[in-house]
Parts: structure tokens; C-alpha cells; sequence
């Protein structure tokens, strides 16, 4: 039996999950108290210290550092996008609001860092590692290229409605998320021959230290289905994709997505949409022959 106390830590995680969903999606809505706190049920009095409370950073900060990384993001990976649409497509009121904003958090100009490239991720990485962030370990993302099937195509994928539990930290200990999703669905009869199993990753682990890494357990479920608590919906947008074919030892999920990002996106003729990027497992890799997992990578592009 679960505690009381579980209980209703669960419905304020749940609660803030609503929060952290509606900002993802409306950064150039609006992101007051009042409506963020009418989001998540909470009095706008109480709802700062909630937040905090579950988050590790105050609501201000949040909405702040996902703006700047969203267009950190933006600024390498979109060339042909400007610096001020960039500074629109992520809420800045300005652009003077923007370049105070982009100086102050990373260091140089918005001009500066889409010139360095990857070199301007590792230099911000370094200065937040002086101030005692962790990232992830050098080693966990090899840029060393090893034996595996890999294959590009280019798709339209479905729009998705997913039932999702939130992990924060190492993307690799997503594994406790999928369980606590798995015993919820289970005695629920939510698995069916056409059940798709996904994970969503929302930050990039070169500049967001591992206590800010967020990503979501998901299977598909039917419109309608009731959750509560902890467990959240939400509907995952289709589109065109890059879809990566990828049969692979669970070491090397980071190669995979070097491959995807690094190797082929740049030569393909497109560049990342803001839309989710999610990993479908396709297998079970402990009835694998070789303990390998199946899996497609789906990162959203639009055309340069």
C-alpha cells in the first residue's frame, strides 16, 4: 500500500507536471503567476513555493533557462532562422530583452555563440562546471563511432496520445519512470497489439546540468483515459521526422543520436523543428539473441 504522504506528493507532482507541459508549449504565451498557478490548481500565493518545492528552481528560473536554451538550440542546429525570430519563437519581449538575457547565461552575444558552434555549448558547459553543475559523463556520449545498423529516412509520423511519467536526472535512469508507468497500466489493461512504447527527451545534456534533465516514460493510450496523480496525457505532434533505424547495445544511445545529429542532419537538407523528439523501442531486448535494443529515433525537421 502507498502511504498517505506518496499520495499526495503524487498529485502535486502530477499538478506541476500540467505546469511544465503548458510552458513547453506557450513561450511566447502567457506565463504569469496567475495563470500558471489557474494551470496547475494551485492559489497563485501558494504555487511559487510548490513549484520550488518539486522542481529544485523557482518558476521564474525555469521558465527563464528553458527559454535560453531553447534558443541556445536554435542558434546552432536552425542557421537560417534570424537571431531576432529566434528571440520571438522563445517569448523575449524584445530583442534587447533577449541579448541581456543570452550575454548574462551564457557568457558572449547570441551572434558569438552561433559562430563557435559546439565549441559555445562546451565553453557554457565549462562555466556552469566552475559554478559545481555535473553533466553527463564525457564517456556516457562517446563521439567514437562503433558497429551498429543505423538507417535515416525521412517520414510523416502520427500525432500521438500518450499517457507519460516524468523523470528528472540521467536520461539513462529513465528505467524507474517506465516501471512505475508499467504497474500503472498494467492492471489497467492499457497493452495492446498496437501499444507503442516511447521515451520524449526535452533538454540537451551538453548544457543542462543531469538534477535539470527532464524526460517522459509514454505509451500510447486511447483519447479519453482517465489518469491521476503522478501519471499525466498529452498529445505528442506528428509531422515530418527524421526517423533513425537503430539496432544497438544500451551503451550507446548516445552515439546514436551523434550519428543522427551531428553526421547526418547537417549534409540532409533540413534542420530541427521545435516539435518533441522521442525514442519507440521496438523490441525486447531480453529476448534478443544479442540483448540488443530495436529502437527509431524521431527528431521533427522542417526544410533549411
Amino acid at each position: 500500500m502507498i502511504d498517505q504522504a506518496e499520495l499526495r506528493r503524487q498529485e502535486y507532482v502530477g499538478r506541476v507536471n500540467r505546469v511544465i507541459d503548458y510552458v513547453r508549449e506557450n513561450l511566447t504565451g502567457d506565463l504569469s503567476l496567475e495563470k500558471l498557478a489557474q494551470v496547475a490548481s494551485f492559489s497563485p500565493y501558494h504555487f511559487h513555493r510548490v513549484f520550488k518545492s518539486v522542481v529544485g528552481e523557482t518558476l521564474n528560473d525555469f521558465i527563464r533557462r528553458v527559454r535560453a536554451q531553447s534558443a541556445a538550440s536554435q542558434l546552432i542546429h536552425n542557421p537560417t532562422e534570424t537571431i531576432t525570430g529566434i528571440a520571438v519563437n522563445c517569448g523575449y519581449s524584445s530583442p534587447s530583452a533577449f541579448a541581456r538575457e543570452f550575454r548574462q547565461r551564457f557568457g558572449m552575444s547570441a551572434t558569438q555563440f552561433r559562430a563557435g558552434g559546439l565549441d559555445s555549448l562546451a565553453h557554457f558547459r565549462a562555466r556552469l562546471e566552475e559554478g559545481g553543475a555535473e553533466f553527463t559523463n564525457p564517456a556516457d556520449l562517446s563521439s567514437t563511432r562503433t558497429d551498429m545498423v543505423f538507417r535515416v529516412e525521412v517520414r510523416d509520423l502520427p500525432e500521438l496520445h500518450v499517457a507519460y511519467v516524468r523523470h528528472v536526472g540521467r536520461y539513462n535512469e529513465i528505467g524507474n519512470a517506465f516501471r512505475r508507468l508499467m504497474r500503472w497500466a498494467g492492471p489497467r489493461r492499457l497493452f495492446k497489439r498496437e501499444t507503442k512504447v516511447l521515451a520524449i527527451y526535452y533538454d540537451n545534456p551538453d548544457i543542462t546540468p543531469i538534477d535539470r534533465l527532464r524526460a517522459d516514460a509514454c505509451i500510447t493510450v486511447p483519447e479519453g483515459t482517465k489518469v491521476k496523480r503522478d501519471i499525466g496525457t498529452m498529445n505528442v505532434p506528428g509531422g515530418l521526422f527524421a526517423v533513425a533505424y537503430v539496432e544497438l547495445d544500451p551503451t550507446r544511445y548516445g552515439e546514436a543520436w551523434d550519428r543522427l545529429m551531428t553526421d547526418w542532419l547537417p549534409e540532409s537538407g533540413y534542420q530541427p523543428d521545435s516539435r518533441l523528439c522521442y525514442e519507440l523501442y521496438l523490441n525486447n531486448p531480453e529476448k534478443h539473441p544479442e540483448g540488443k535494443h530495436i529502437v527509431e529515433i524521431c527528431e521533427p525537421i522542417r526544410a533549411l
